[in-house]
């Protein structure tokens, strides 16, 4: 990314500032709620995701949680817990879960920069565009094995081809 490599190319840079700049950049809305944290929303094809970035001094993790609203019948949790271990078999980075109490999927990753390392710009731009992208992708799955007629493992073939687009 240009723009990030270009602008943000000091590698004392706050994680979070990173994150401000690329979230300006692309004009999402968000607010700074901390020196240490960060929520926006992102506007995708499916749903509007809040994505929230803390920094971790103390265990050096850049923790990122993307959620949006669900709520799926109680009858169908069985169904939705089956697809979202099928989800997470397919996602190597980050991973879902659902909190029930909340009535919210949840796509969540960390990035550990240990030993002093810190985050690039190109690192965070991959993260926020993995976290939209795989909710983008299972998205539909979800919806399918909640209300659709359908197994969570067909379900699953909505989410088989990759998803092409820009967060």
């Amino acid at each position: 990314m240009a723009y990030a490599e270009n602008y943000l190319s000091d590698s004392e840079i706050h994680p979070i500032d990173i994150v401000e700049s690329l979230a300006a950049h692309r004009k999402w809305d968000f607010e700074r709620a901390s020196d240490d944290q960060i929520a926006m929303s992102v506007e995708g094809s499916w749903r509007n995701y809040s994505i929230t970035l803390a920094w971790s001094a103390g265990d050096e993790t850049l923790r990122m949680i993307c959620t949006f609203d669900m709520e799926p019948p109680r009858e169908k949790l069985s169904k939705l817990y089956e697809a979202l271990n099928l989800a997470n078999d397919s996602c190597w980075s980050g991973g879902f879960s659902f909190w029930k109490d909340h009535r919210m999927m949840v796509y969540r990753y960390g990035l550990v920069l240990s030993g002093g390392a810190t985050a690039t710009s190109e690192q965070i731009d991959q993260l926020l565009n993995e976290a939209v992208t795989a909710c983008e992708r299972y998205y539909p799955a979800f919806q399918l094995a909640c209300w659709g007629d359908q197994s969570p493992v067909a379900a699953m073939d909505v989410a088989i081809a990759q998803a092409y687009g820009r967060a």
